[in-house]
């Protein structure tokens, strides 16, 4: 038996079935394109961006990357400037410094700059250190004293000696160097 003929209306069914098909893989892959486009130009434009910042950021890298040194020293007791001298204070110190070779330096004069710290906060009340700005000034007066055995020295002109120079003669003045203590840290601060 000869096989009948398809019908028309079923030839005409099958070709868009495929077109159909074809048409949404094709539109399909140009969306992933698309996509992929836009993944690609973000990825850029963000790579971009973060190369102008690392351009902007090195300096401040290159700070960075010096790591500090901490030298703890032993915790003192001193007697505070109260009157009737019955408060104490018991104090730890950390200090931060620029590298290693001024630890050792520092260390050399360790019992003299001991002996300045205790003598400084022996000076000050307890009413002083209760407050913040009190330990403020307290931790920048400790870095100045630690640093003054270094041979830094922060510039201060005598006031007699500027009234005895000529006024119209230029200002001599040494050169600030910056000190090696960063920061002077409190482990331990206990007033009794």
């Amino acid at each position: 038996m000869p096989t009948p003929p398809p019908s028309t209306a079923a030839e005409a069914v099958k070709p868009p079935a495929k077109s159909k098909k074809l048409l949404i893989i094709g539109i399909a892959g140009v969306v992933l394109l698309v996509l992929i486009g836009v993944g690609v130009a973000w990825f850029m434009s963000s790579r971009q961006a973060v190369d102008e910042d690392d351009e902007e950021a090195a300096p401040r890298a290159v700070a960075a990357a010096v790591v500090p040194t901490f030298l703890p020293m032993e915790t003192m007791v001193v007697n505070l400037a109260d009157a009737g001298g019955e408060r104490f204070a018991q104090i730890g110190i950390t200090l931060e410094l620029d590298d290693e070779k001024t630890s050792e330096k520092i260390k050399q004069y360790m019992p003299s700059i001991r002996s300045s710290i205790l003598l400084l906060v022996s000076q000050r009340t307890s009413d002083e250190l209760l407050v913040v700005e009190g330990k403020e000034k307290l931790a920048s007066d400790i870095a100045r004293e630690v640093a003054r055995p270094l041979g830094f020295a922060p510039v201060a002109r005598d006031k007699r000696a500027a009234a005895d120079e000529d006024e119209d003669a230029p200002v001599k003045r040494r050169k600030a160097t910056p000190n090696p203590v960063r920061k002077v840290h409190f482990s331990g601060f206990i007033i009794q």
